[in-house]
């Protein structure tokens, strides 16, 4: 298989598309998703978080939770509010948050080379986490949460995309937080082939969010290919490197380990220059961090002979962090499992830090810089992991607007 085909998508029939598009299942709590679905009978978070639609303290991943996703969706088949293409085909897919613009392709990406390495992930998976989505793929016979690619940019894509986007969307809403969302088909043998070529011609994808659905997607297709059935592809939306935002994911701490704040200063003072702030401080480069303590905002900035320039993860902003000041100062080892910790995507704002701290639930929270998208490329080439909540990418693709039906 090539490393994308086209695929017949699973869509919202014409004009419907509104009342189905859901934020992604894993941005969000069971109780916010109940509050979502509010006069939203047709929503997608029926399918993707069903849990709603049974008894609160339902465990998510009872096997009731399984048959009731196939139980809405085949009530939203039924209904007539979900239709499949009739060939496969091409979607592009263009989100607006602001000032930012990114468009990318929908596609069938190859569970070959995912096992291959030629799609490359960056970040370790959680079994649980695994397990649920290959659970909901199966009760489906469908993907429906999109694997977030991304390529190097190319013109040979680049201008293929823009073209298309130039012309009328057949989907065009915006969500409930302000992001606009324009899906567009492609159907055209000929542009059909050329994006397939184009695509065979990268060295590789590159996982930028979604690596549990993708694991899932490999165990499903090893299970189906074991019992002589088909299904090599996953669903996914993938955009070019260049176009991606992605903010600062933070740290708070619930103590400082022992140390009062004098001691837990002069600990600082060894690795960082330390400087007060009289404003909330959100770092302008590498190597630099925010800190807020006891109602007081600091600027840090680390000792450059403390950055080793020669390591894909280690020079990564949370790496350095966590080797000079997390670890070694607050005693938090494991970022994955230690409860002291916690972590605060850059969309909820500085003010978000602030409050984890002036609650009393926190001590002290840390701003970072943005990781980048080639420090992202670099690590993955390397066939290496980053450290857990590196990234935070906005905005989020919908859940709904296309799913992929396993044949």
């Amino acid at each position: 298989m090539s490393l994308i085909q086209p695929f017949a998508g699973l869509r919202p029939a014409p004009g419907r598309a509104a009342e189905v598009a859901a934020p992604p299942y894993d941005v969000m709590n069971a109780a916010e998703a109940r509050r979502m679905v509010a006069g939203r009978p047709w929503s997608f978070l029926h399918i993707s978080r069903p849990e709603i639609d049974l008894p609160e303290g339902t465990d998510p991943y009872a096997p009731a939770v399984y048959a009731r996703a196939r139980e809405n969706l085949e009530r939203m088949l039924a209904e007539g509010l979900l239709l499949r293409d009739p060939a496969p085909r091409y979607y592009v897919y263009r989100l607006t948050m602001g000032e930012h613009r990114q468009t990318g392709l929908v596609a069938s990406a190859s569970v070959a080379a995912y096992d291959a390495e030629r799609i490359k992930k960056h970040e370790l998976t959680r079994p649980v986490k695994e397990d649920d989505r290959v659970r909901q793929i199966e009760a489906l016979n469908a993907q429906t949460g999109p694997v977030f690619l991304v390529y190097r940019a190319t013109p040979a894509i680049d201008d293929l995309l823009a073209e298309v986007g130039t012309t009328p969307a057949e989907v065009d809403l915006t969500a409930a937080d302000g992001v606009r969302h324009e899906l567009w088909t492609i159907a055209d043998a000929t542009s059909i082939v050329h994006l397939t070529a184009a695509f065979e011609a990268l060295d590789a994808l590159y996982i930028a969010d979604g690596h549990h659905r993708a694991a899932a997607a490999s165990r499903v297709a090893a299970a189906r290919r074991a019992s002589g059935a088909s299904g090599d592809g996953f669903l996914s939306v993938i955009f070019p490197h260049d176009q991606m935002h992605i903010l600062d994911y933070n740290r708070v701490v619930r103590d400082l380990h022992g140390l009062d704040t004098d001691a837990f200063m002069n600990r600082l003072s060894v690795a960082f220059a330390i400087e007060g702030s009289p404003v909330p401080v959100r770092p302008e480069k590498p190597a630099e961090f925010g800190m807020y303590l006891a109602g007081h905002w600091y600027r840090l900035t680390l000792d450059s002979g403390r950055i080793p320039h020669d390591d894909p993860v280690a020079r990564l902003d949370v790496s350095l962090l966590q080797d000079n000041l997390i670890g070694p100062i607050l005693g938090i080892k494991d970022p994955r499992r230690d409860e002291r910790i916690d972590f605060v995507g850059g969309i909820r704002g500085l003010e978000g830090l602030v409050q984890w701290v002036d609650t009393g639930e926190m001590a002290v929270a840390f701003s970072l810089y943005p990781t980048g998208m080639r420090e992202l490329m670099a690590v993955a080439d390397a066939s290496e992991v980053m450290p857990p909540k590196s990234t935070w990418f906005e905005p989020k693709l919908a859940d709904g607007l296309v799913s992929q039906v396993l044949d």
